[in-house]
């Protein structure tokens, strides 16, 4: 099954002024969010990607034409509503301390999974699509490359951490627990029984050992396993 390489987007101005920018057109990366994505880009040229699935905000497309520029040979762009930015409604383009005065804001803290924004969606709704877009992903990107295929998914910060609480086989309610840096790197492996969190909010790790193993004659790489290792193993890779 797949590895899939979740990406935040870099930063913006929003996010450097605090900012809730939500669906809001034309916000873009600073100069720090180009440089973030050009960083990611070059972390991810040794992972064998067969494509990319992205958001359809201005920031995120941004961040993924830096991460297909730093590729010797750019990979199928896939546009998909369904990872797109929470609908955060009447709470757009507010600023961050605002909201935390908003009674609201104390159920999106300790119990997202009920939380609704006025004028938009719920948190568990947009936990819903996001990972039913990822599982979607996974078999269509399987079928059409093997199982052992790799593929990034560009994103936002509550996107991704609603993905990982998924996997995490956490409630929703917890998922504000996981941090998801501008342009970070998470990894999953997803299995026939489960799947594995590799990496989260990676910045700055060296991602080279998801590059496959030489093959040496006609030997095939072995199916990634479902089972987890008794004691811990010897460490994930990705390889099979």
């Amino acid at each position: 099954m797949p590895n899939v390489f979740l990406v935040r987007h870099g930063r913006t101005a929003a996010n450097a002024s605090g900012v809730l920018a939500g669906w809001t057109p034309g916000v873009v990366l600073d100069e720090k969010g180009r440089e973030q994505a050009v960083i990611a880009g070059g972390r991810l040229i040794p992972v064998p990607l067969v494509a990319i699935v992205t958001s359809p905000l201005e920031r995120t497309r941004e961040t993924t034409e830096a991460l297909n520029a730093a590729r010797e040979t750019p990979v199928a762009v896939h546009v998909d509503e369904r990872v797109g930015e929470c609908k955060y409604g009447d709470w757009t383009n507010q600023p961050l301390k605002t909201l935390s005065k908003d009674p609201l804001w104390k159920v999106v803290q300790g119990h997202p999974s009920a939380a609704v924004f006025p004028g938009g969606e719920g948190l568990a709704e947009m936990s819903q699509r996001a990972v039913g877009a990822v599982r979607d992903w996974n078999a269509r990107l399987s079928a059409e490359h093997g199982d052992d295929v790799s593929y990034a998914v560009v994103s936002h910060g509550d996107v991704i951490k609603a993905i990982v609480a998924d996997a995490l086989g956490m409630h929703l309610d917890a998922f504000q627990r996981i941090s998801i840096d501008p342009c970070s790197v998470t990894v999953i492996r997803y299995t026939e029984l489960r799947p594995f969190v590799l990496k989260t909010n990676d910045t700055g790790s060296d991602l080279s050992g998801f590059a496959p193993a030489p093959k040496k004659g006609r030997v095939s790489r072995k199916k990634a396993s479902s089972d987890a290792a008794i004691g811990g193993g010897a460490g994930s890779t990705g390889r099979g």
